[in-house]
């Protein structure tokens, strides 16, 4: 079982996409990780050698910023703009788009489901 950045990888998926599964590196990232480690892309992650494992990991931690560190700078890089009170900051604070996207229609995800407004509750006591 191959354990690299505390992430235990899928078994039966290639290394390339096996790498995916540790918070921080995507499909361009593992690509240049694989490169740099001179692993095979299409090398199955249950048949990787310790050696390539242990290359692949040296690699990861020459880089740096994955899994705990990198979600830590970005929660602490939220908080400093919130206590600073940019915009960017106040639309985290409020549970809104951060980037720019109209909110009069969509928004759902980032602001949950619609609240009952009172029209629909006065219709609901008719019946």
């Amino acid at each position: 079982m191959a354990r690299i950045a505390g992430v235990d990888l899928p078994q039966n998926k290639q290394v390339l996409f096996g790498l995916t599964y540790i918070y921080g590196i995507g499909r361009a990232r593992s690509w240049k990780i694989l490169e740099k480690a001179a692993v095979p892309t299409t090398t199955k992650v249950r048949d990787l050698t310790e050696e390539e494992a242990r290359r692949i990991r040296a690699v990861i931690q020459e880089e740096g910023r994955v899994e705990g560190d990198l979600r830590k700078e970005i929660s602490q890089n939220i908080k400093r703009l919130m206590e600073i009170g940019c915009y960017r900051g106040v639309r985290h604070r409020r549970n809104l788009p951060v980037r720019g996207q109209r909110t009069h229609t969509n928004a759902r995800t980032r602001k949950g489901p619609r609240r009952a407004s009172v029209a629909t509750k006065k219709k609901l006591t008719k019946k």
